[in-house]
């Protein structure tokens, strides 16, 4: 989890304080004898994200990839964790267990959809974007990427969401429980046995958190500059 994800917030260390007059002047520096243009700056950053999301999205989509990830490991929904242990004294905690791994393998199957929403939401980014991302605080990409795809993604994922949480069983488990536990006489919290709106929100989160983590963790840890434009681009920074 401690990868670069986002190697074009290196930039941001010392652009942070920069006025566009700057700008030119890092432009200068950066390219040497051949000075970048805010173009090429602004594709090397894209390239950069670009790279960062589909390690992030790959990650995600992997097995385990949520459900051994404390981070973004979805839990049962509020309402079931309230009475969990009820439900295991009444003899269901390997049906729990079976339905938060459901859940999870559902959100794991889904993540890879991500990928091509939080690229295409990339390369509409403009020069002006870029710097602006540059210039930004910590969360600046996240914040950014969350504003411009969240409603993509929701439309998105959730009849994907739908369709793995069938396709694992995580409907039928979580259904099965809480059935069990909504017939018990005189209950008087009862859990919702519909998951996909409370699982489709906490898969968008996960990838959210994933992003914010590298965004916070490349401004601090320069790694990675994987094409010859990006070693240009953050060749100033030396």
């Amino acid at each position: 989890m401690r990868s670069s994800y986002f190697p074009f917030l290196l930039v941001c260390l010392f652009l942070i304080s920069c006025s566009s007059s700057d700008i030119n002047r890092i432009l200068q520096a950066a390219g040497g004898s051949a000075p970048l243009t805010q173009q090429e700056v602004s594709q090397g950053l894209k390239e950069a994200l670009i790279q960062g999301i589909s390690k992030g999205a790959d990650q995600a989509s992997e097995t385990d990839g949520f459900f051994r990830n404390d981070m973004i490991r979805i839990l049962l929904p509020e309402d079931a964790r309230r009475v969990e242990n009820t439900l295991r004294q009444m003899g269901l905690g390997s049906e729990v267990d079976r339905a938060l791994l459901a859940i999870n393998r559902g959100a794991e199957s889904a993540a890879k959809e991500a990928k091509p929403i939080f690229i295409n939401a990339i390369r509409q980014l403009t020069i002006q974007d870029a710097f602006n991302l540059l210039q930004g605080d910590q969360e600046a990409a996240t914040n950014f990427l969350r504003r411009t795809t969240e409603i993509q993604l929701i439309a998105l994922f959730q009849p994907r969401i739908e369709e793995s949480l069938n396709q694992v069983g995580a409907t039928r488990y979580y259904g099965d429980i809480a059935n069990a536990y909504n017939a018990i006489p005189l209950t008087n919290r009862r859990i919702d046995p519909d998951l996909n709106t409370y699982v489709t929100d906490r898969a968008i989160d996960g990838l959210f958190k994933l992003i914010a983590e590298e965004e916070k963790n490349i401004r601090e840890n320069p790694l990675q500059r994987t094409s010859a434009l990006m070693r240009r681009v953050f060749a100033a920074q030396d």
